[in-house]
């Protein structure tokens, strides 16, 4: 409806077992992938030209999706800016058998349109039709104000911590190290990796990502982790057909029944690679959950950095 018939998309998808992990539940990784490819045709809908993903906000995983199921994603562009939009992301299950449908995520993410050769494209403004269409605009400015702000904290707190050198150490006994739960990964970006320009798809960053963080955080719960939220999940720069990534993962902290993971990546082109002359190109935090087999909770154990 609104502006959502001119300027959304609407993509399904049925789940099939190799999109599950070892529970017979959809993959974060497929998801995170379907969710970005959904998101940047609407963007490009709208803006005329290729987009890519700039950021996600925090996204919250609220239900999981089984075999035999039917994910459904729907994009509208909310916002457009000078040069970038934001672009609304909701995903819900369907169950075919009940028709009962559920909402698995609510997520928004910023998409920037490429230039045009040396020229900058400037987006036209959103067409808006309906009153849901009205109050996503006006939310997407404040969206756009916490985001910068929250980015300008984060920042200040770790100059801070650097300069004074005060960090946390944990003195429990019984307090694990995170050492074991480092995990580095390397992929080389392939044409099926990238869009038509050779950009490598941000949502196949971040399922890589995801594939890593899980790792790391198994190591800690010895369950196979479910993934809740992916926070802070920011692109500094772009990677291209031929780049190395390397992904370094490990444990932050655990909260009784969650764990955070940080996964930082950098790329390399060959020369690059020959030099150990990295880019840092995204960083985010995952925060993963476990269950045992009857479905309760599992309990982390407290880490020490």
């Amino acid at each position: 409806s609104g502006a959502g018939s001119l300027m959304a998309v609407c993509m399904c998808q049925a789940v099939l077992p190799a999109h599950a992990g070892p529970r017979g539940e959809l993959g974060a990784g497929p998801l995170l992938r379907w969710m970005d490819a959904a998101a940047c045709l609407a963007a490009e809908k709208h803006a005329g030209v290729s987009c890519v993903t700039a950021s996600m906000d925090d996204i919250q995983f609220e239900e999981a999706a089984r075999v035999g199921q039917i994910i459904a994603i729907r994009t509208k562009v909310n916002r457009a800016f000078k040069t970038s939009m934001e672009v609304g992301i909701k995903v819900t299950v369907q169950d075919v058998l009940t028709n009962a449908e559920k909402i698995v995520s609510v997520a928004y993410a910023t998409y920037v349109a490429k230039p045009v050769g040396a020229v900058k494209v400037e987006l036209k403004p959103v067409h808006l039709l309906s009153t849901e269409d009205h109050l996503e605009h006006s939310l997407a400015i404040e969206r756009r104000r916490i985001r910068l702000g929250y980015a300008q904290v984060f920042q200040k707190l770790m100059r801070e911590s650097n300069k004074e050198g005060d960090f946390y150490t944990c003195e429990e006994k019984d307090a694990l190290s995170t050492e074991h739960t480092h995990v580095q990964s390397t992929e080389l970006v392939l044409p099926p990796h990238a869009n038509h320009h050779g950009n490598t798809f941000g949502g196949q960053i971040m399922a890589w990502m995801q594939t890593v963080a899980s790792i790391s955080a198994s190591r800690l719960c010895r369950s196979h982790p479910i993934l809740k939220a992916v926070n802070m999940f920011k692109f500094w720069g772009p990677s291209f057909v031929g780049d190395r990534l390397v992904f370094n993962a490990i444990v932050n902290n655990t909260f009784h029944n969650s764990v955070e993971v940080g996964v930082r990546v950098e790329a390399y082109n060959c020369e690059e690679w020959i030099k150990a002359q990295p880019r840092h190109i995204n960083s985010a935090f995952l925060i993963f959950s476990a269950v045992n087999d009857k479905g309760e909770l599992l309990t982390f154990p407290r880490v020490k950095p």
